[in-house]
């Protein structure tokens, strides 16, 4: 992997200005579309990334760079001029018919694209930020052809397939063994040995060798993603998320801890939801793309060490107290079927490792396909969630922390807070002194998301109807302040509140969507633990927050924040907008690198030695420095 660095231009980042729909039609040889994917994202992102997310495959080798000009594709509906790189990659005539190279496409509005054939078999995958992974799973098939046994040559069955293959040390277990016999003489001795981590695992008839697949699951508090993918490509061919089904024992990990410590059949039940939710999103992905299970060899899961150890049905009571200790950091030997997935019986199932109690498997694999450890810039990595997780790191020096940020950004607290769906409001924006808000789908906005909510507040504090402190400011202040929206600033049911959406008539706040001052106050608290965060480990870096290169807004919530309205609250340090980026679902795509590669997988085990873990808990200037962090930036 290159370690230069980053054109800042070719990172995907999200401009605050809402969410756009780009529907992508694959095409065979003949230029007939074969399948179609509509997906929506924020707006700045590139079509190649947009497309590596959603499991739509699209030639590249460079990286996204725009140097390798292999990820063609063609606007079909949409305005997309074409870039100074364009015009060195295709004929006058191609651009003028809407050919265009898919990392430099940064769609503004809704826009069709139509997308080739993989014209070659990569040897290497684009994943996480800018990352290249050279594909060399752990899963690997070998196709042989065996000579049949004679009364000169008595070889056991298993020693002449571990001969035919003599570049792998191989074992095998019982049960892969029983099947072996049977299946030489039926299929002629014509045989596709398979191999996980050196372990013979099944031997298949005929040449199965186009079959590899392995599914990379995000294993979240709140949402869980699956990711199945091809091994032989590197590339993603099915792509599903759902809400965790635990949600019914709390919004985050200490009241799913706390409800295994008052009910002892707690733990089997909150075991039995997270494999339900696995195994949902694990039927959903394989049918999509028409897979057979028994051709997934492998899983990664990334999740935090709670989500991990509540899968595993391992007591996670010593979590929640002081000293926060893990049953432990890596699990080995796992199998998919021990986590409730049907697939190839003898599956493997990779965990992620954990860093700590509040810095699990998930923030690894973030850390992973960031390159935090490769990057020699100064970088802050935050992965916005119910427990924020935080890491600062130059490449040689790296340090990481846990903020408990608590349900607000996930809308979960609010008082009108729905999940990010539908009619959800996500974006809220000052235009010439009035509020504008843009909804999911731009549907009726029936409630706000956490991203919505952000927006809110810092818009009512560039307004200023927020005050210094968090506060509604007072009637006579909001009309000379704000005059054309001061009238949205009422009291509903003794409280005093901000419509931002009217139900009916203007005026009639009876089913209005709203912003309350508890709802300003859960995001302060949210807000300032993430900030206390990373302030103290600024602090222990010895560095100041100029300093700071790069903010890499992680997580499915980062993805849709908008750098100018997380920079006005004082989530993240005050720095030019540039240098805060959306790096997107990185657990997720730490799980996929690890799946893709055997080397990633060692450099996700060598983070545990790599990254300080800081404990806030202890700090006694955290509380002061809390409070200082509460009220909004000047």
């Amino acid at each position: 992997m290159s370690k230069k660095e980053l054109d800042p231009s070719l990172i995907p980042a999200h401009d605050g200005t809402g969410r756009i729909k780009l529907a992508f039609r694959t095409l065979d040889k003949e230029g007939a579309v074969t399948a179609e994917k509509g997906v929506t994202v924020p707006t700045g992102v590139s079509a190649f990334d947009a497309a590596s997310w959603n499991g739509v495959a699209i030639d590249s080798t460079c990286g996204g760079y725009g140097t390798c000009k292999k990820c063609r594709v063609k606007i079909v509906d949409g305005d997309i001029p074409p870039s100074k790189l364009d015009f060195r990659a295709f004929t006058q005539s191609e651009i003028d018919a809407g050919w265009r190279l898919a990392c430099l496409v940064r769609a503004s509005s809704n826009t069709t694209i139509d997308v080739p054939p993989l014209t070659t078999r990569p040897k290497a995958a684009t994943v996480g930020v800018g990352r290249q992974v050279i594909l060399r799973p752990a899963v690997q098939k070998r196709y042989i052809e065996l000579e049949e046994p004679t009364l000169h040559d008595q070889r056991t069955d298993i020693v002449r397939i571990f001969d035919a293959v003599d570049d792998i040390e191989a074992s095998i277990s019982l049960d892969a063994i029983r099947n072996v016999p049977t299946v030489l003489r039926e299929s002629n001795y014509k045989v596709t040995a398979v191999f996980v981590d050196q372990e013979l695992i099944e031997v298949e008839p005929g040449d199965t060798t186009e079959f590899r697949y392995a599914i990379a699951f995000d294993l979240g508090t709140t949402t869980v993603v699956a990711t199945l993918l091809d091994l032989n490509t590197g590339t993603p061919v099915a792509v599903a998320s759902m809400l965790n089904k635990q949600q019914p024992f709390g919004a985050d990990v200490i009241t799913r801890i706390s409800a295994t410590m008052l009910d002892s059949s707690a733990l089997d039940k909150l075991r039995g939801l997270a494999q339900q939710t696995l195994a949902e999103l694990t039927r959903e992905v394989i049918a999509e793309a028409g897979v057979n299970p028994l051709h997934v060899y492998e899983v990664a899961i990334a999740g935090n060490a709670t989500m991990t150890q509540l899968l595993l049905g391992i007591n996670p009571e010593p979590l929640g107290v002081a000293p926060f200790i893990m049953a432990s950091a890596d699990y080995h030997g796992v199998k998919a079927s021990d986590v409730g997935l049907e697939l190839h019986p003898r599956a493997h199932a990779e965990i992620l490792p954990s860093l700590g109690a509040y810095v699990g498997g998930d923030i690894v694999a973030g850390a992973l396909a960031s390159g935090m450890d490769r990057d020699k810039r100064l970088r802050l990595f935050i992965d916005v969630g119910t427990n924020c997780e935080i890491i600062l790191g130059d490449g040689e020096k790296i340090l990481s922390t846990a903020a408990p940020a608590g349900p607000a950004f996930e809308a979960a607290s609010i008082k009108c807070g729905v999940r990010a769906a539908s009619g959800a409001i996500e974006t809220v924006k000052v235009q010439n002194g009035e509020i504008v808000i843009g909804t999911i789908e731009n549907t009726k906005a029936i409630g706000i998301c956490g991203s919505g909510l952000v927006d809110a507040c810092a818009s009512l504090v560039q307004l200023g109807l927020l005050d210094h402190s968090g506060r509604f400011v007072s009637d006579e202040i909001a009309l000379e302040k704000a005059p054309k929206v001061a009238d949205r600033l009422v009291t509903r049911e003794g409280e005093r509140v901000f419509i931002l959406s009217w139900s009916g008539e203007v005026g009639d706040a009876s089913n209005s969507v709203f912003l309350t001052q508890r709802d300003v106050r859960e995001l302060q608290f949210a807000k300032a633990a993430i900030a206390t965060g990373w302030a103290l480990l600024l602090e222990e870096f010895g560095v100041a927050e100029g300093d700071i290169q790069q903010v890499l807004l992680a997580g499915s919530f980062g993805s849709y924040l908008s750098p100018a309205s997380a920079i006005k609250i004082g989530l993240v340090p005050k720095l030019p907008v540039m240098r805060i980026v959306s790096a997107g679902n990185v657990a997720g795509e730490g799980a996929k690198m690890v799946l893709l590669s055997a080397q990633e997988r060692n450099g996700a085990a060598s983070l545990l030695d790599e990254i300080t873990y800081v404990e806030l808990s202890d700090r006694a200037d955290f509380n002061d420095l809390f409070v200082t962090k509460l009220s909004f930036p000047e």
